[in-house]
């Protein structure tokens, strides 16, 4: 029977009291946005809210959805989440599949890639870049300048380095392709990989403000978190909506404490799913054997 040290038992109190207190920091100040959003104005005013509603109430949560700029912002945010993953998850797999073979020229090209992780090419040029092409003022502009990751190829590039050789050696012989190969036997073997880097662009994405401001001229056309960012940061009431009736019944507070948590649901409804996929893909996407 494993025996474990009074030093050992010491630690792993201390380590779960830590750890608790780490989830309790993320997930009191989500429920006391929760509990705003189902408040009255007087009880949200009066600071008496916590982390249970006080006079729940839903008026906070039909006036978001009643709200043109923050629906249509959302479905924008839904449309940019869904092609910014596509393209990207297809740009960094076909390049890791490629950078996982030995050929002449490929650390040259690695280190390439690695030096985009270190410098840019700066706010302006890429500003006039985008502008030049056209992409201004439209989807384009939010999902194309981030479909390459150094850091995610380099995930994805590992994981496709512990498929064994053998089986792409067997499949040659059948007459596979490369192409066949990558899609029938690199893609479903890695898809701990795949959905831990999916993630990370998925969240990217919808988690993005500031390409949002910088690259649409109109405010109509701004992604999710781009619209909370002038009503929550700069507090731009005009895209609230609210009438002074609905000024006068309804705190704004409340309003913004539903449109955050709104804006948060998305990422914690799918993140269970690809849970069990995430840590497995960070760490063996990490290390080469």
């Amino acid at each position: 029977m494993y025996h474990k040290s009074k030093g050992y038992k010491v630690f792993s109190v201390f380590n779960y009291i830590f750890l608790i207190l780490i989830a309790l920091s993320c997930f009191l100040p989500l429920l006391h946005l929760l509990a705003q959003s189902f408040s009255s104005k007087a009880a949200v005013n009066g600071s008496l809210v916590s982390f249970w509603p006080v006079d729940f109430n839903t008026d906070a949560y039909v006036k978001t959805f009643k709200n043109s700029n923050f629906t249509g912002s959302m479905q924008i945010s839904v449309v940019r989440t869904i092609l910014g993953t596509l393209i990207g998850m297809s740009v960094i797999t076909m390049a890791g599949y490629a950078l996982s073979k030995d050929f002449r020229g490929r650390n040259a090209l690695m280190w390439v890639f690695v030096f985009t992780m270190l410098f840019s090419g700066g706010l302006i040029p890429s500003y006039i870049l985008v502008t030049k092409l056209g992409l201004k003022d439209t989807i384009w502009s939010l999902v194309l300048p981030g479909a390459f990751g150094a850091y995610n190829l380099i995930l994805i590039m590992n994981f496709f380095k512990t498929i064994p050789k053998a089986l792409e050696e067997a499949a040659f012989i059948d007459g596979a392709s490369f192409f066949g190969i990558f899609l029938k036997i690199y893609l479903p073997l890695s898809l701990p990989g795949l959905a831990t880097v999916g993630l990370f662009i998925m969240v990217g994405h919808w988690n993005s403000w500031f390409d949002g401001i910088l690259y649409m001229s109109n405010t109509t056309k701004y992604p999710l978190a781009s619209f909370l960012q002038t009503v929550v940061v700069q507090s731009n009431a005009q895209s609230m909506a609210m009438s002074q009736s609905e000024a006068a019944a309804m705190s704004e507070q409340s309003i913004k404490a539903a449109q955050i948590f709104i804006s948060t649901l998305p990422i914690i409804l799918v993140y269970p799913f690809l849970q069990r996929f995430f840590v497995k893909g960070i760490v063996l996407g990490a290390v080469k054997e």
